[in-house]
């Protein structure tokens, strides 16, 4: 006779998140013991403390830290975790989603998680075990970890500038892939046939510049020669980028760049070397910050509209937490190409 563990998918009926209940009966052993295990782990056995431990691996449970101290599930708190505040790309969602939850009566805690996901998985269990009424986060690409500790912990999850058909739990965003592919088709009507790509080393990023390098290939451009530079990018990345760019690939006639940033940097860069943009070097950006229709030439780049995003993603947590069934989980608001004058 083979005695039957508790499953998370039964764990996780009722309110969705795991509960403390939950992991006592995956370990086998009194809520109290859990407690004891998490709290003052001293006061339990090695070998307790071991089925605790994996029970609470194997479900996702992170300590509710406010627990006992609220007479209300609802803290009226927002977590919201972005790569960097150094780049401007992302502060007009931020500005907007603080804007439209400030409406609604609630506030925005802000956390910077960087480019890689070891800082965003710690991140993560910190707000999940403040329990805020919604966590918005930028990007999909969560590690296991992280992805099943927010499965667990019932809290509504909005991710935000990219796409899949598999969020967490809601999406608003944009494809990458797309905005590489339709860059590609329009500098290839413009001519260009000797590109190039300058591109930080974030996954969106990447999923840019792969876009970008497939659809080139489909229309018969194959080598395009890449550098990458650390993210977040900056001015003095572009400028150092096109200056190595130019020894390695001399015959390039257009540098797509991941940023507006970088492409102030690669145009700044020709400037002082006396090469004209866009005469004898076309240059392509990303993000329409507010300095890139006012750089000498104006930066031709890809909208995207991060006030809808804020907007959309506070429309998201405060519906679910005001009980309102989210039929559309997943938005796509696609992207605009602005074209101006370095092209």
């Amino acid at each position: 006779m083979t005695t039957r563990q508790p499953s998370v998918r039964a764990a996780r009926r009722g309110t969705g998140g795991v509960t403390l209940d939950d992991v006592s009966k995956v370990a086998g052993v009194s809520t109290i013991t859990v407690s004891r295990a998490l709290n003052t782990p001293d006061l339990v056995s090695p070998d307790t403390r071991e089925k605790v431990r994996a029970a609470v691996e194997l479900t996702g449970y992170v300590p509710n830290r406010l627990a006992g101290g609220l007479a209300s599930n609802r803290s009226r708190l927002v977590a919201a975790l972005v790569p960097t505040i150094a780049g401007p790309v992302f502060l007009e969602t931020i500005q907007a989603l603080t804007e439209a939850l400030d409406e609604a009566g609630y506030q925005l805690m802000l956390g910077q998680s960087g480019y890689h996901r070891s800082r965003e998985d710690a991140l993560i269990d910190a707000i999940i075990g403040r329990r805020p009424d919604g966590i918005v986060l930028t990007g999909i690409m969560h590690s296991a970890n992280g992805r099943r500790r927010l499965l667990a912990s019932g809290i509504p999850v909005v991710e935000t500038w990219d796409l899949t058909p598999t969020p967490v739990d809601m999406l608003v965003g944009f494809s990458h892939e797309k905005v590489g592919q339709a860059i590609a088709a329009f500098v290839h009507s413009k001519g260009y046939r000797r590109p190039a790509v300058v591109t930080g080393d974030d996954q969106r990023a990447d999923q840019r510049r792969a876009g970008f390098t497939t659809a080139m290939a489909g229309l018969g451009v194959t080598d395009v020669p890449v550098h990458t530079v650390a993210a977040p990018t900056t001015l003095g990345s572009g400028r150092t980028a096109l200056a190595a760019l130019l020894e390695s690939a001399p015959q390039t006639d257009l540098l797509v760049c991941s940023s507006d940033a970088l492409a102030h940097g690669v145009i700044t860069e020709a400037h002082a070397r006396g090469i004209r943009v866009p005469a004898d070097l076309g240059v392509m950006g990303f993000g329409d910050l507010a300095f890139a229709q006012h750089a000498h030439p104006a930066i031709t780049t890809v909208r995207i509209d991060g006030t809808a995003i804020g907007r959309q993603s506070a429309r998201f947590i405060v519906d679910r937490a005001n009980g309102v069934a989210v039929t559309q989980k997943i938005i796509d608001l696609g992207f605009s190409l602005i074209e101006r004058d370095s092209l």
